[in-house]
């Protein structure tokens, strides 16, 4: 496992005057990294309320955020930063790979779709494997979420991995695009991930849920565009 390097976020979160007669998204004060307009010790006796999933899906419906790349955590409206070249690239390839690898009748493969893991926080993870099912809503229950991080770093190891666990996802991988390694969290608790390794060059990805498919690490195209090759079986990989 290598040294951790120094997070970086650019993040922002946005308080914006919504609909009339809808609550304001609010920020939560142990949520350091998450820069707020306020301080909310100044609120004294008083609580800032945060923005419900339900409150947020009604808002999406109404067309409230059609120009802008939104999403919600712990109850706080998050505008995601702008995707470099190697994020996008990275986020497509993965999507092509899974998307190759897995039984099309059994999974569902999508990227940058939103994902209600739980009453306060609809992430946009970049790529998501689901369940295959028909729904009238957003899906609420993954088998594997993938973010790829550039500038979103912090965000990506110190909040989505609790959201992600308490919606009982059983693995969340994060690609860190500068470091070139991933890090896999595993066992979901209601804290957080009790299992989390760093794989770098060399070691190879084997999704627990995904059928036993294989992704070594050096396959991804960290630094040019190459074509997703066929999925490995589990002893192809070392």
């Amino acid at each position: 496992m290598s040294e951790s390097r120094p997070d970086t976020d650019t993040t922002r979160v946005e308080f914006r005057d919504l609909e009339p007669g809808m609550p304001h998204a609010s920020a939560v004060a142990s949520d350091a990294m998450l820069e707020s307009m306020f301080d909310p010790t100044l609120l004294g006796s008083e609580h800032v309320r945060p923005l419900r999933r339900d409150e947020y899906e009604q808002l999406v419906k109404l067309g409230a955020f059609e120009a802008e790349r939104i999403e919600l955590l712990r109850g706080v409206l998050v505008e995601m930063s702008p995707q470099g070249e190697p994020h996008a690239r990275i986020s497509a390839w993965i999507h092509a790979w899974l998307v190759r690898a897995l039984h099309h009748e059994r999974f569902e493969v999508r990227s940058h779709t939103s994902f209600a893991a739980t009453d306060d926080s609809v992430p946009e993870p970049d790529v998501a494997v689901f369940p295959l099912a028909m729904r009238a809503r957003l899906p609420r229950k993954a088998l594997l979420l993938v973010e790829v991080a550039e500038t979103s770093l912090a965000k990506d190891r110190m909040i989505k991995p609790e959201i992600y666990a308490r919606a009982g996802v059983p693995e969340y991988w994060i690609v860190d695009v500068v470091a070139r390694e991933v890090e896999v969290l595993s066992a979901p608790e209601l804290s957080g991930y009790r299992q989390r390794k760093t794989l770098a060059i060399g070691d190879v990805l084997r999704p627990i849920k995904l059928g036993g498919i294989a992704l070594p690490v050096a396959d991804l195209p960290w630094s040019h565009v190459r074509s997703p090759r066929s999925p490995r079986s589990p002893r192809s990989g070392r």
